[in-house]
């Protein structure tokens, strides 16, 4: 049977943290936590269930954190763990029996992350394999009778478990910052974090939010090939657009947007350009488009509740979001 060194980084997370330790606490030889600035009761919840209570000052970095936190760990693999997550009866018993059976050759199990989305979340889908649990010493293998060469792909696992993840808020103010800080640092972004940055505005972005980023977003869109991309970096730019009253680059970006295929996002975005301007018979064709013909890409309400509300608000039958 393999061990498990369950791995958290935590700050301020009293109101979440016991739920989760119960859950770890039958499946973890260990656990270990490490704070980054707690002024709360964290330290006090997590001594209940661990003596592995470590500081790190926190330097704007999730990924120091993090392997800071793995260093510590002592077991065979790492299951790392955010606060907001619970596991239930069912996935702790199957956690269970994939210690004991899991071959020490697989180095990454993937579990079922499930988002709810009666809570705060920047994420649109219901669930998705995500890796959870990472062996913590690799070994590597030479491979093939001639022109060796040592495999480096990881050994993966996709298991059936299933993680709950249930935030009792968002962060996006204080990752806008680190995205902020990562672009003036770094020279700006990687694909997934530019997507991160684009759905956490989205989700939960301010006026302000929009312009600060829309230089940003205005020279990646520049660059951009993959329509996808490209597809979110305009309603970032759209939304931007529409705050500063700067109705010439609104009307570009939308003009572009339309030409590779509209979204949920951007058919909301016209809807909103309009209604602001008195339109409303042009901004109801626009929420119904984002309703019913198009598909959302960052935030799921654009193609739901927003959209719909809306129009309802138009129609006379509900109030304005």
């Amino acid at each position: 049977m393999i061990t498990v060194s369950a791995c958290l980084i935590v700050k301020n997370e009293e109101k979440v943290l016991k739920r989760c330790l119960e859950c770890l606490k039958t499946i973890a030889d260990e656990i270990v936590i490490v704070d980054t600035g707690s002024t709360d009761g964290t330290k006090e919840t997590a001594a209940q269930y661990t003596d592995k209570i470590y500081d790190f000052e926190w330097v704007d970095n999730f990924s120091a954190a993090r392997n800071y936190a793995f260093s510590l760990c002592t077991m065979d693999y790492i299951y790392s763990a955010d606060a907001d997550e619970i596991i239930d009866e069912e996935n702790i018993r199957a956690f269970t029996e994939l210690k004991r059976i899991l071959s020490y050759d697989v180095e990454i199990v993937q579990m079922v992350y499930k988002n709810q989305f009666e809570y705060n979340t920047t994420y649109n889908f219901d669930s998705e394999l995500r890796p959870k649990l990472y062996k913590r010493l690799r070994t590597f293998k030479w491979e093939g009778r001639v022109h060796e060469a040592v495999e480096t792909a990881p050994v993966i696992l996709d298991s059936e478990i299933e993680i709950v993840h249930k935030p009792e808020g968002l962060h996006s103010g204080r990752d806008f910052g680190l995205f902020k800080k990562a672009i003036m640092l770094d020279g700006g972004l990687s694909k997934r974090l530019r997507k991160m940055y684009a759905r956490e505005l989205a989700v939960s972005g301010t006026d302000e939010d929009f312009a600060d980023a829309s230089d940003y977003f205005g020279k990646a869109a520049e660059e951009e090939t993959d329509e996808d991309s490209l597809k979110e970096d305009l309603y970032v730019l759209m939304r931007a657009s529409r705050v500063k009253k700067d109705d010439l680059s609104f009307m570009k970006y939308s003009h572009r947007a339309l030409a590779i295929g509209a979204t949920s996002e951007t058919a909301y975005e016209l809807g909103e350009f309009y209604r602001l301007r008195g339109d409303e018979r042009e901004a109801e064709i626009w929420y119904y488009n984002a309703l019913h013909e198009t598909t959302p890409v960052l935030n799921i309400k654009y193609g739901g509740e927003y959209a719909e509300k809306n129009i309802s608000v138009i129609t006379g039958e509900g109030e304005e979001k």
